[in-house]
């Protein structure tokens, strides 16, 4: 009896060891990663939404129309983070309503969203228990990330969170003195002295939220171009996320973009002119912002957004294709009808 104790207890400490080892996901099996990855691959089109404190000022700032993305006035402006951090007490997009964005999504043929839960301007989009500088902060207060999770179930559609890995507001960073202009001093942000591992432990708890509290199919990082982020802190960040979801996708910007490509790559505004030997997805505005700007009217045709999506897939891409929602939360009347008559032009050419 005791040999079959000691058995037993040998069995279990082993079986034990055996639960706690980590898996790999950065080196997993061809066949799960072709396994993981098939829903993107045949979903071919998804929606972008910027959307943020941003949105509010249409691209103006005291009177003054500023050039560049409208979801960079910040840095364009050059605006203190104390200062632009007043934008939480008119934030208050009470036409917001993810059904009707969901429910046009699905109309023009998407089969994903991503929303900027958290874009360079460090606000978040959900009640973090990591910070204050986030909707619930606001007169807003309505957690448009549990709406939008809940209503692209409703038709079908995979639910994305983006997320910035630079941080305008977080006391770890600093505007880059050094720099010119808005790129030089906010693109490229200073990680204050022995600060990094304070706010990578802070975005993991945060991606850790997106992950358990909306079920995000899909982690969208950005801003991975800063010296202070490098290969090993991404990669790391991508096996901890895996580790939370094994199936999420996360695209490579998570690491250094130029040389990390799981597990999609992710050109901007532009795409290759032939197949790649990666899976990857373009992102392209409708207009020239990301974010919404009152005065931006260069909208593209449907016609040439159709093209753009024919072309991309016939390469073996995605296209994502972006709005930006306005101070109030509502999208631009030319973005919905580019969308829904994409969406009739897809069902005429199956």
């Amino acid at each position: 009896m005791k040999k079959l104790g000691y058995l037993l207890i040998s069995l279990y400490l082993t079986n034990g060891l055996i639960a706690q080892e980590k898996v790999d996901y950065l080196n997993e099996s061809e066949d799960d990663f072709e396994h993981r990855m098939e829903w993107f691959v045949d979903a071919k089109y998804g929606m972008f939404i910027h959307f943020g404190l941003y949105s509010q000022l249409g691209g103006v700032w005291k009177g003054k129309e500023i050039a560049n993305y409208a979801e960079w006035i910040q840095a364009w402006a050059d605006i203190a983070p104390q200062e632009y951090a007043m934008l939480t007490h008119t934030f208050n997009p009470k036409n917001f309503d993810a059904d009707f964005i969901a429910k046009t999504a699905k109309a023009a043929g998407m089969k994903y969203i991503v929303i900027t839960t958290k874009h360079h301007e460090g606000f978040c989009l959900w009640d973090s228990k990591y910070t204050n500088y986030d909707v619930a902060s606001t007169p807003f207060k309505r957690d448009i990330l549990a709406e939008l999770s809940a209503a692209c179930r409703k038709y079908g559609l995979k639910f994305g969170t983006y997320y910035s890995i630079i941080d305008w507001h977080h006391p770890s960073q600093e505007r880059n003195s050094d720099g010119d202009e808005g790129w030089g001093w906010w693109g490229e942000v200073r990680m204050k002295t022995k600060r990094k591992g304070e706010y990578v432990a802070y975005m993991k708890d945060q991606i850790k939220e997106l992950i358990e509290n909306y079920d995000s199919d899909i982690l969208w990082f950005d801003g991975d171009w800063v010296h202070w982020w490098d290969m090993e802190t991404g990669t790391d960040l991508y096996q901890y996320s895996r580790e939370l979801k094994p199936e999420i996708i996360i695209n490579n910007r998570v690491s250094k973009r130029a040389d990390f490509k799981k597990d999609f790559g992710t050109p901007e505004q532009q795409h290759p002119g032939e197949s790649l030997k990666y899976y990857w997805e373009a992102c392209y505005t409708m207009n020239h912002s990301w974010g919404f700007k009152a005065n931006d009217n260069e909208w593209k045709t449907p016609q040439k957004v159709f093209d753009k999506l024919m072309d991309i897939n016939t390469k073996g891409g995605n296209l994502l294709l972006n709005i930006g929602p306005d101070g109030n939360g509502e999208v631009p009347k030319e973005s919905v009808n580019i969308l829904l008559e994409v969406g009739e032009m897809l069902k005429k050419n199956k």
